[in-house]
């Protein structure tokens, strides 16, 4: 994730909304082509909409919820014996504030997993973000969480396909241009408390970013804090039942030379003792996929990719993807990849 760190007096908009789109209209052809023009205009406009009629049932989010909960509900020890330091790729546990963003300490824990897969050998001339794949770790007291997670990452990654192909023909690009880079999806799901509010005061749940990939889709409960940058301050995302907030990462940004571009959002803390809960699933290519510019018309209105000399965007997809966990999670890279570190 890109970072800026937030101010605490950033103005919010509690009026508008993001644009809401319902997928099953892409399957009548009778209604498909004014859903890609809604589709066009908010990957364009704001990088952010709510999504329904994707075909996960309520039960299929509930039970996902339900396990996340549970997860966070087990005793300490627990989850600590599946903490990320025990991981070279990155996963499992983070205990609350031991991740950062802009180089502050986020006021949650999460339990991040990817797909089930062995541990690669990396040799001395590969490259260091093949260690982001290799096998998750989970809780001995709760077996039930390997097999709801998993299915969970496998339904949101067919949904997250088809979203994908409707937006490339959205802006009159090949609808197939990716299939080849998703061949092998290097997919990437988070169990998030934020519990309450810091004892400091500070409203970070997570500081403001964006996402290094292609495609995010969150499930979030009904507390909310969810914001995102809009007309120079913040536009606040409540809950909507039934829908995920879909959001574009910085690849998209890259591969539409700057047409669509990644938003920078951020969650402020629950008040109080009040406890949060979300699931974001993040939907990217193979590590090692380059990504090309997506042909078509559209281009002759793309302004150019922005650079920040603080965050620079790669077009081979495991480069960003480790740029941000090293900066994410110093600890694990201190561990493990000592020379992935900056000075």
């Amino acid at each position: 994730m890109s970072s800026a760190h937030p101010s605490p007096v950033d103005p919010v908009d509690r009026t508008a909304s993001l644009p809401v789109l319902d997928l099953s209209q892409a399957d009548d052809p009778s209604t498909r082509e004014a859903f890609r023009k809604e589709l066009h205009a908010a990957a364009r406009d704001t990088g952010f909409l709510h999504l329904t009629g994707h075909g996960i049932t309520d039960a299929e989010s509930a039970r996902i919820l339900e396990l996340t909960r549970s997860f966070f509900a087990l005793p300490e020890a627990d989850r600590l014996a599946i903490s990320n330091l025990n991981s070279p790729h990155f996963r499992g546990y983070t205990r609350i504030g031991h991740e950062l963003t802009g180089g502050y300490s986020d006021w949650r824990d999460q339990l991040d997993v990817g797909a089930e897969r062995p541990a690669p050998e990396v040799g001395p001339g590969d490259p260091a973000y093949l260690w982001l794949e290799g096998p998750n770790q989970w809780p001995a007291a709760m077996p039930e969480l390997r097999t709801g997670v998993l299915e969970w990452q496998r339904r949101l990654a067919a949904v997250a396909h088809r979203l994908l192909k409707e937006l490339l023909a959205s802006i009159g690009a090949p609808e197939d241009f990716f299939d080849a880079a998703f061949d092998r999806p290097h997919l990437h799901t988070k169990l998030i408390r934020y519990p309450g509010s810091a004892p400091s005061g500070a409203g970070q749940g997570v500081g403001a970013h964006k996402d290094y990939g292609f495609l995010t889709l969150l499930l979030q409960d009904g507390i909310g804090g969810l914001q995102v940058v809009r007309d120079g301050g913040y536009l606040d995302v409540p809950p909507m039942p039934g829908a995920f907030v879909v959001n574009l990462g910085e690849l998209l940004e890259i591969a539409t030379e700057g047409y669509l571009t990644a938003t920078d959002h951020r969650v402020v803390s629950p008040p109080g003792a009040v406890e949060r809960f979300s699931v974001p699933f993040f939907y990217n290519p193979r590590l090692d996929a380059v990504i090309d510019t997506v042909p078509g018309d559209y281009l002759k209105s793309a302004p150019g990719v922005a650079h920040d000399a603080s965050n620079p965007l790669h077009a081979e997809y495991g480069r960003n993807e480790l740029k941000g966990w090293v900066r994410a999670h110093p600890a694990v890279a201190r561990r493990w990849h000592p020379e992935l570190l900056e000075p």
